[in-house]
């Protein structure tokens, strides 16, 4: 894994960034459903299949890899993997894995199921040890669908990595629907860069094999 730091004098966004990171500190979200009908006829896992795609977009695309090191410094990794939350329901409380982003599918859902084995019994907050810096947040909220989600950020907020938030999917005219929303920084991230990122996403969604166990 790299992080290439950002060259501020010939950076196309330097004034756009300027702007959305101190001048007029903004964040945005934008809540959209997903058809997920080839994934719940099929026999894919939901979870997995859905951290493996916004994965492999997320690294598509270097707006949604940008992040401020422990310098100050600006900065973009070649690489994110997602951190992603679990539930126990005998403390209703959630606990977050980390999963190593592979490329291949398939690989990458064996790693998924290797990760929940040994961590997914584990309490406190980070189930899985030695969180790597180049992660990305992914929740899933299961029991209820929603048209919209916000995170209340603190002004001046300086989180540059995308956040992604799964609601309760739902049937609806013979097709599986599930809601997202994905919170992002504008100062690194406009709304071309966002529907481009939804679109894609569910490209891929429709690519992936139908396989990969029963999900729930």
């Amino acid at each position: 894994m790299e992080f290439r730091l950002v060259d501020l004098k010939t950076w196309k966004r330097k004034e756009y960034f300027t702007h959305y990171f101190e001048s007029v500190p903004c964040t945005y979200s934008m809540t959209v459903k997903l058809d997920i009908t080839t994934i719940k006829t099929g026999k894919a896992k939901l979870y997995p299949t859905l951290l493996y795609a916004v994965s492999t977009v997320v690294n598509r695309h270097e707006e949604f890899r940008m992040t401020v090191d422990d310098e100050g410094q600006i900065g973009i990794f070649s690489e994110m993997m997602p951190c992603y939350t679990i539930f126990h329901k005998d403390t209703e409380m959630f606990s977050n894995i980390w999963t190593e982003y592979i490329g291949d599918y398939t690989e990458f859902c064996k790693q998924y199921e290797k990760d929940m084995q040994q961590y997914g019994e584990n309490k406190g907050m980070m189930a899985k040890p030695n969180l790597p810096v180049n992660t990305f947040p992914v929740s899933m909220i299961p029991w209820t669908t929603f048209e919209g989600f916000n995170l209340n950020l603190q002004k001046g907020y300086g989180y540059l990595l995308p956040i992604f938030t799964f609601g309760r999917y739902y049937e609806e005219n013979g097709k599986y629907w599930i809601p997202l929303s994905i919170q992002v920084h504008h100062a690194v991230c406009d709304g071309f860069h966002t529907c481009r990122f939804i679109n894609e996403l569910q490209e891929v969604i429709q690519s992936l094999p139908n396989h990969g166990g029963d999900e729930e």
